[in-house]
């Protein structure tokens, strides 16, 4: 299992009961489901996956 890092942010309420009430809904914790979302979005801006290898050829 690959080694994780701690990452503390705040944000509005409104946005932390909503992804409290997604995580439960998907039987997930928090945690996994905003990696899940964070990763999703880096991959789509190309920041992470084969788009960004594409980019550094």
């Amino acid at each position: 299992m690959a080694k994780t890092h701690p990452l503390g942010f705040r944000i509005e309420r409104h946005l932390k009961e909503a992804l409290v009430r997604a995580a439960k809904d998907d039987h997930r914790s928090v945690s996994s489901l905003t990696e899940i979302l964070i990763e999703k979005w880096l991959k789509e801006k190309g920041y992470i996956g084969e788009e960004m290898k594409e980019k550094a050829s």
